[in-house]
């Protein structure tokens, strides 16, 4: 999918948010910078020069876009902070002692500067590298399996594990009080998945570009798993009861009363708004697959994501399976 920098604060916030990818795209960069309380800033003459523009250009885009950057490093020094820069960067003739405020850009901030710079070719050529680098990034840390990427955190082969069990209540409920063909467990499953991401079961394996053998829930989330079993094991009791009310197997019209009703059930729509938010999200950075149906929904991914699918915590599936204490927790699961 092709990322204009220039034009999504998403895509940029995604590259500020990996630690993981900052402490690579600095390596390579090296940025020669004041170092001023732990870290590396540049006053707008240092970007100016770097970016090959005028530092009016610079001012221009830090009025433009001054919550982002402010939000990523950028920040005006006064005080006490402006004369302990001033003793760390007396050779500055851009910082005379008359000058009541003085803005200065960490790393992260520059990097966000260039992913926004539409005059400069310096900043073009930075955006491009930057792109590459954050691939690279990713893909290793996730073993080149970024697919299924989801199977690295932590909370999935319990939750995909629990899903297991509340699966097999639903489909029973719709063998013993469904009135219905065999294409009744792959019509009720999609409808799930319709409520839920508004996609079908097909619709998503091409989104995410699964093969003809790849289990399209072995892909998912933990918190998406988490919400169809929820949602499995609600549906299911309620199918069970309204049988036996009637005295008879429910007919499909009568359950797909019954989906309709749950779709609306007012305590699962913030589940289902935070399921939709994470999908969207996560597949369109770590995956680079984008839901069209659930555009609304994408937002930058924080940064406790990428510590969860990229940093120490993560780990490979066979590496999970390995573990006692997972394997503890699916023996707690199945003596429920």
């Amino acid at each position: 999918m092709n990322k204009d920098l220039t034009n999504s604060d998403i895509h940029r916030q995604n590259i500020l948010n990996n630690p993981y990818a900052l402490e690579e795209i600095e390596t390579h960069f090296a940025f020669s910078g004041k170092q001023f309380e732990g870290e590396s800033v540049f006053t707008k003459a240092d970007l100016a020069q770097l970016f090959d523009v005028d530092e009016r250009t610079i001012e221009r885009y830090i009025a433009q876009c001054g919550d982002e950057l402010g939000k990523n490093g950028y920040r005006v020094l006064r005080g006490k902070p402006l004369k302990n820069y001033r003793l760390v960067d007396v050779s500055d003739m851009n910082v005379g002692d008359k000058a009541p405020s003085l803005g200065v850009f960490n790393f992260r901030a520059l990097l966000n500067l260039a992913m926004l710079l539409t005059e400069s070719e310096r900043a073009k050529e930075i955006r491009s590298r930057i792109l590459d680098i954050v691939m690279d990034v990713v893909a290793e840390k996730a073993g080149g399996h970024t697919q299924f990427i989801n199977q690295r955190d932590n909370d999935f082969l319990p939750s995909a594990y629990q899903e297991f069990g509340y699966r097999q209540s639903f489909t029973s409920a719709l063998n013993r009080y469904v009135d219905a063909g065999q294409f009744k467990y792959a019509q009720y499953t999609n409808k799930i998945y319709q409520i839920i991401f508004r996609e079908n079961a097909a619709e998503y394996r091409k989104v995410l570009r699964l093969g003809k053998n790849d289990s399209v829930r072995e892909s998912m989330y933990a918190e998406v798993l988490n919400l169809i079993a929820s949602f499995e094991n609600g549906i299911a009791s309620q199918i069970e009861q309204q049988a036996q009310h009637l005295g008879r197997k429910l007919t499909y019209a009568e359950t797909d009363l019954l989906f309709a009703q749950a779709e609306l059930n007012p305590f699962l729509q913030p589940l289902i708004h935070n399921a939709r938010t994470r999908m969207a999200s996560r597949d369109l950075c770590f995956r680079d697959a984008l839901h069209d149906k659930l555009h609304a929904y994408i937002q930058a991914v924080p940064q406790a994501d990428f510590d969860r699918f990229l940093g120490e915590t993560s780990k490979a599936l066979e590496d999970r399976l390995k573990d006692e204490e997972i394997l503890a927790v699916f023996k707690r699961l199945k003596d429920r």
